[in-house]
């Protein structure tokens, strides 16, 4: 999608002059004749950078007032000043109340398009960075040696060079906003924002606010998140507690990619591309009447159901690794390994809170050995509720107990254990389990009922066990 610039200039052929210019080189340029006009049009639609110029006939508003207006409403947006009665003085007094630079007419086009580019990359950093802050090292990236993992890749490879909206579905932690991240990174708006709308908002007027923004007397007092994510992406987080009283506006919304701010009457036209997160059961949600089937079939185009952690063991140690070397680089220690007992422990537990729980141990342990110079992680390392969980087989007290037995005693027990501990691994799927530890589906059937651990707990999906 081309660059959104909007040219103020009380000259019309300087305006068609900058606008050709900007044209030829792939920037989709708007006009205005005048300052108030150029501020409507802000308000309209926000563009991506303002070139203004100083001396705009009217002097009451001009330029440097106009700048003023601009930064007041919209700090974050680069302004270019232009004149051709340009001081120093002038120029000072420009960039000290917030343009990015200031040229002198006659400007020769290269001169103005390097400025033009310059202006638009600083913002677009002073948006990444941002970002980057906010995620800190909350965040993880796709990684995972799981089936489930592989092929999530390659449907977000898909997904993203269309346009077409995605529902992203699975139980809280499980990595549903890094998800929409990745596709919108991938997308042919990945150079714009990503802005993510928490949707419960149980007050209409506020849900409303938060996402068209706000304005009186066609002046606008607030920006939405839907106006902040022009030219990017706009991620709606858990779609089944909008206001009911609200769905029917924002189905007109994406439908149209146009709204009207709260209060205002004044269409705002958008180029978004709208994802949705749920960690509902949406079916059971159009049955309760908690969201419309209408607003669901809009955002419920692709569909990428995230698994939770515990059906994805290949993808635990992997994404433990990295959080405890995220999290080490950032506290500024060194990034110790992870025992092999440690390692089973971690896929052996069932990680209710997901992936932002695993991140949350990661950061606990960081904490634990900050100040020391523990280069291993071992058991006793861990949380007490993951130990207290652990199958006894791993824990050193059923170890001394082992060894007072005679072999075929011990050896039963082992045996018990450990297939008990290799089925919770894998969460009671006997033909992952086999494939793990080598042995033939058929033969493992025979080792579990020779060992009585066949449990109605270990049944598949389908009844098979």
């Amino acid at each position: 999608m081309a660059q959104d610039i909007l040219i103020i200039d009380d000259e019309a052929d300087i305006r068609n002059l900058i606008g050709g210019i900007l044209q030829d080189e792939g920037f989709f340029a708007r006009q205005a004749a005048d300052g108030l006009s150029g501020i409507d049009m802000i308000r309209d639609r926000c563009p991506d950078l303002v070139i203004l110029d100083i001396w705009l006939g009217d002097s009451r508003n001009d330029g440097i007032k106009i700048l003023e207006l601009i930064k007041q409403e919209t700090p974050d947006l680069p302004v270019l000043m232009i004149s051709g009665h340009g001081t120093v003085e002038t120029a000072v007094a420009a960039i000290k109340k917030g343009a990015y630079d200031f040229v002198e007419k006659p400007f020769k086009a290269e001169r103005l398009l390097i400025l033009v580019k310059r202006a638009m990359e600083a913002a677009a950093l002073k948006d990444e960075v941002t970002d980057l802050k906010s995620r800190s090292i909350d965040g993880f990236d796709l990684l995972g040696i799981s089936l489930f993992s592989m092929q999530l890749r390659q449907l977000i490879q898909k997904v993203s060079l269309t346009n077409s909206r995605v529902l992203i579905s699975g139980p809280t932690g499980s990595g549903k906003e890094i998800v929409a991240r990745s596709i919108h990174a991938h997308s042919r708006l990945g150079k714009g924002r990503m802005v993510v709308f928490n949707c419960a908002i149980r007050d209409p007027d506020q849900f409303e606010r938060e996402l068209y923004g706000e304005e009186q007397n066609g002046e606008r007092l607030y920006t939405g998140a839907l106006e902040l994510a022009h030219n990017g992406t706009l991620l709606l987080d858990e779609i089944t507690e909008i206001p009911f009283s609200c769905q029917s506006k924002l189905v007109r919304t994406l439908h149209e990619l146009t709204f009207t701010r709260l209060n205002g009457v004044r269409k705002i036209n958008v180029n978004v591309r709208v994802l949705a997160a749920t960690s509902a059961d949406c079916p059971q949600a159009i049955a309760l009447g908690q969201i419309r089937e209408d607003l669901f079939n809009r955002l419920n185009v692709v569909s990428i159901p995230m698994l939770p952690l515990v059906s994805r063991v290949d993808d635990i140690v992997p994404l433990a690794e990295h959080f405890l070397e995220k999290i080490s680089q950032f506290k500024g220690i060194s990034v110790p390994k992870l025992s092999a007992e440690v390692c089973s422990a971690l896929q052996g537990y069932s990680w209710p809170g997901n992936v932002r729980q695993l991140k949350n141990v990661m950061e606990w342990i960081a904490i634990m050995i900050q100040g020391s110079d523990v280069n291993v992680i071992t058991l006793e390392m861990l949380p007490s509720d993951i130990i207290n969980k652990l199958p006894s087989v791993v824990t050193t007290e059923r170890a001394g107990e082992i060894l007072n037995l005679p072999l075929r005693e011990a050896r039963e027990i082992f045996e018990r254990e450990y297939m008990l501990a290799q089925l919770a691994k894998f969460s009671g799927n006997v033909s992952q389990t086999a494939s793990f530890i080598g042995m033939e589906r058929s033969a493992l059937h025979r080792k579990l009922r020779l060992l009585s651990v066949a449990s109605p707990h270990f049944v598949m999906k389908g009844g098979r066990t």
